[in-house]
């Protein structure tokens, strides 16, 4: 069961400029100990090459977003190093559970309990953090917590004059492949159900799906991001590994309301990947 909303899970960020800068970073399946492996690809070298390339694009960052499976097993080494890595970004950095993840391990090594809060303010701008994770299992569902957390705070932003981006690790749509579209977001009716209700959600960001969507529903950006480590072949009926190189997503959100994104790959870097492979779980 998830966290109820309160002040001390609420963080306010105060941006440097106009936009407001931010990264998502996810998926990056550290294993317990550095130099593991993932479909054969190293994560932490592969995830170290994406920091890097960040480093030389995006100058500015005001708060980085993990968005889950950040440690392959919920091993504790991992998020210690994974806090270690964001660190060299910034450290205004948010984590999401996935369904790799274990939030208790997380919880204990985040060097701040804010590293797992459930909002984020910035100027004329929410970012809600939902956690999606099932535990002991691979798809993902909101439960009635999660979705009254949403809708609480979407009516609060309402009053406040404040246009949303809403955060989640498994994806609320389906994305065409249909291995993975059998573990998308359960309540997915539900969920969209109340963001159709406050005209002030602007986009839904997620991870899990290992490669980029770019897509609108009415009026709101539906928006999944590569991982920082082994890509997923779109629209495959099967488990499939992509030989797409790794990457991460940026989003500029404006005080008007709107959003720029784009993804960035690391392309001068070679990697290993087992593209034959039949599954990773």
């Amino acid at each position: 069961m998830s966290p109820t909303l309160t002040s001390a899970l609420i963080e306010t960020v105060d941006t440097r400029d106009e936009p407001a800068q931010l990264v998502q970073l996810t998926d990056t399946h550290l294993c317990r100990a550095r130099g593991g492996t993932l479909l054969g690809m190293d994560t932490d070298r592969s995830l170290q090459a994406v920091i890097n390339l960040v480093q030389k694009e995006r100058p500015v960052i005001d708060l980085l977003l993990g968005t889950g499976d950040l440690s392959d097993g919920g091993s504790g080494p991992a998020y210690e190093r994974l806090q270690n890595y964001f660190n060299q970004l910034t450290p205004v950095n948010y984590w999401l559970p996935g369904n790799h993840d274990d939030r208790a391990v997380m919880d204990a090594v985040a060097a701040t309990r804010a590293r797992l809060c459930r909002e984020i303010r910035l100027p004329c701008w929410q970012v809600l953090l939902l956690d999606s994770q099932i535990v002991g299992h691979v798809g993902g569902e909101l439960g009635e917590e999660e979705l009254t957390l949403l809708d609480r705070s979407l009516s609060a932003a309402k009053e406040q004059g404040r246009y949303t981006l809403v955060c989640l690790h498994h994806q609320p749509v389906a994305v065409g492949c249909e291995w993975l579209d059998q573990q998308m977001v359960a309540d997915a009716d539900a969920f969209f159900s109340v963001l159709d209700r406050y005209s002030g959600v602007k986009a839904v960001l997620w991870g899990h799906v290992h490669q980029e969507i770019d897509r609108t529903r009415n009026g709101v950006r539906l928006l999944a991001s590569p991982s920082t480590c082994v890509q997923f072949a779109p629209a495959s009926e099967n488990f499939k590994a992509d030989d797409q190189p790794p990457g991460y997503r940026w989003l500029e959100l404006h005080r008007d309301g709107r959003i720029d994104t784009g993804i960035s790959r690391v392309w001068d870097t070679s990697f290993s990947v087992d593209l034959d492979s039949g599954g990773y779980l």
